[in-house]
């Protein structure tokens, strides 16, 4: 793929250090009593041979995709927020669906970050779909997202969590933002206890509300699922007397302040070993237009190699 025009414009600046390397409501944040036995593998897996994971269906396979013939039983509203939504059932599954702007932005960024190591929860996007007692009346194109294969533990914050100050969470941090997400609240993360077999559940944490991505990072002038609007901003500005800078303009910039290149260069590095025929079938999993998705893996493809280009110098010797 050929790299997209990137445009300059005011940017955040982070310290330059190289080390090595469901229910509506609100929810009550459950890192306290997580803290102590936290785990890594809580929030990332290494994903080995990523190549081989399917971008198109994600991590519940082709068997999870919800019906697009089948008339969903709605039991419940949400208007709260941007975007409006329904809880759904289909049979014994349980479906948080997400209409509007963010519907395929979100599939598209929880496609990657599980590509790449991050637990989340099967989701899909359906352009059309049926409610029940609507018969043949087709419902806006939507976000699907499984509810009923784990429980909800509470929400976990960006800056006071168990992985503060890991590589891991760093990471999930620069994903998020190259894909210029910008709505980095504690609502939107949640803890997830996930049957396990024999063994006790999972513990999962989350970021489970991703719409706010892939347009243009601002606040309060930002916008989502807008691809000119992702094409004006780049993803790093440059270096100036060892400090980072990032095209980022949206709000809780607090949660960039320590990360480092080589942060950046190992999320980057974890991203370019997606290949082109995934970014298309994630592209295509949400339903884009040919040219609109071909205009979004060009500049993320610009992006990734931005921060590729964050290669530690070796001192010579004298």
């Amino acid at each position: 793929m050929t790299g997209a025009r990137l445009v300059r414009s005011s940017s955040v600046v982070v310290a330059f250090v190289i080390v090595a390397g469901s229910a509506p409501g609100p929810i009550a944040c459950a890192c306290d009593t997580a803290r102590q036995k936290a785990t890594a593998a809580e929030l990332w897996e290494d994903p080995g041979d990523l190549t081989k994971r399917d971008a198109f269906y994600g991590r519940g396979g082709a068997a999870s995709v919800p019906p697009a013939d089948y008339e969903f039983e709605v039991i419940g509203v949400d208007t709260t927020g941007f975007s409006d939504g329904y809880t759904v059932r289909e049979g014994d599954r349980r479906w948080d669906v997400k209409i509007g702007r963010e519907a395929q932005p979100e599939l598209v960024l929880s496609r990657v970050l599980w590509l790449v190591g991050y637990h989340q929860p099967v989701t899909h996007f359906l352009p059309t779909w049926q409610r029940k007692g609507d018969p043949g009346r087709e419902q806006l194109s939507a976000r699907f997202r499984l509810q009923s294969d784990h429980d909800t533990e509470g929400e976990w914050a960006w800056r006071d969590n168990p992985f503060t100050g890991t590589r891991e969470l760093k990471g999930l941090v620069v994903v998020n933002l190259l894909l210029n997400n910008w709505d980095y609240k504690t609502s939107n993360n949640r803890i997830y206890n996930v049957p396990n077999g024999t063994r006790p559940p999972a513990r999962w944490f989350v970021v489970q509300d991703l719409g706010a991505s892939l347009g243009k990072s601002g606040w309060p002038i930002g916008n989502r699922n807008d691809v000119e609007g992702f094409e004006s901003q780049r993803f790093i500005t440059g270096l100036e007397d060892g400090m980072i800078q990032f095209d980022y303009r949206g709000r809780h910039r607090e949660v960039l302040e320590d990360i480092t290149p080589a942060d950046v260069l190992w999320a980057c590095r974890l991203l370019d070993r997606i290949t082109d025929r995934q970014w298309a079938d994630i592209f295509r999993a949400a339903a884009y237009p040919n040219d609109v998705s071909e205009r979004y893996r060009t500049h993320l493809a610009a992006k990734i190699a931005e921060g590729l280009a964050l290669v530690p110098r070796t001192k010579a010797k004298p």
